[in-house]
């Protein structure tokens, strides 16, 4: 029974933050029309360390061992320096379709990943649901209305493929230092290193800002209390959990949640293929986390 309450609590965590991550779509368009992208993220790193910085007493746990700190400095280095800046780059030269799609590998890719490094295990029934969720996904982002800002769809969407390698490692690495330290001082780290990152970036990029609209200020607020610190502690907590390959099954939910956002909070239309997309990826996923009552043999791909 205890397994069981915990489980519906990792799964609680996992989709919790991937609507929080759906969200911060909506509040970075709003953030990005008034302010340059590199101070939009230097100004939700700076706040998600604020926020550590005031909780430090309920670090967690820090068990360190030789040689850990080249994996952490790899892990923050991947996510958020390098991804935000991929991203960013893929979304100035290529469709916001065109990158969902793309983004929908991930979850195969920490798959493999995981099954290659951490050995950890993958049935056919997993690796199904994984591609009928991508799948959803792919169709989720195809029958959507076309980005008409799209200069280099190819670079662009290399970028975004190098964006989720990054993801990759980081969902790995992050598995295997979850074993030592907790989510807090790992989700911590990633502001603090964001923050250092940034804010030469952003000087160098453009001058700060001298006046932002309430609306504007909002926006990055909400991207780094509520993103920065509340998505990313929660994810870091069920990797925590449950095996990397299928916490980042749930990242299918991303491009479903941004789409609900959008029709509830910017007035945009749900069309019927978005609809059977959408519940494409739910059933997807449901299928990837349906478990045989006999365990399998860890690295076995049956």
């Amino acid at each position: 029974m205890r397994g069981l309450s915990e489980r519906v609590q990792v799964i609680g965590c996992l989709v919790l933050a991937m609507a929080l991550w759906g969200s911060s779509f909506i509040a970075l368009k709003l953030a990005f029309s008034e302010l340059p992208p590199l101070w939009v993220i230097f100004g939700r790193m700076a706040l998600g360390s604020l926020v550590f910085l005031l909780a430090w007493r309920w670090r967690g746990q820090m068990r360190y061992q030789a040689g850990d700190w080249k994996y952490l400095l790899v892990l923050a280095v991947c996510e958020p320096c390098l991804y935000f800046i991929f991203e960013a780059l893929a979304l100035q030269n290529t469709s916001a379709a065109q990158a969902g799609m793309i983004t929908a590998l991930m979850p195969l890719l920490v798959a493999m990943g995981a099954f290659v490094f951490l050995r950890e295990r993958i049935s056919r029934t997993t690796l199904l649901g994984f591609l009928l969720a991508v799948a959803g996904a792919v169709w989720l982002s195809l029958a959507g209305e076309a980005d008409a800002h799209a200069p280099a769809p190819l670079l662009g969407n290399f970028y975004e493929f190098l964006a989720m390698l990054c993801a990759m490692v980081y969902t790995l690495l992050l598995k295997l230092l979850s074993e030592r330290y907790s989510a807090f001082l790992l989700t911590a780290m990633q502001a603090f290193v964001g923050t250092l990152f940034f804010l030469p970036v952003a000087l160098w990029s453009a001058p700060l800002p001298q006046t932002v609209s309430a609306q504007g200020l909002w926006a990055v607020v909400y991207l780094g209390l509520v993103v920065t610190v509340g998505a990313y502690g929660l994810y870091n907590y069920a990797v925590s959990r449950v095996p990397a390959s299928q916490a980042s099954g749930f990242i299918n939910l991303i491009p479903v949640f941004t789409l609900l956002f959008a029709v509830l909070l910017l007035g945009e239309r749900l069309v019927g293929q978005q609809v059977l997309a959408a519940a494409l990826v739910f059933f997807g996923l449901a299928l990837s986390q349906w478990r045989r009552p006999t365990p399998l043999v860890a690295g076995v791909l049956d």
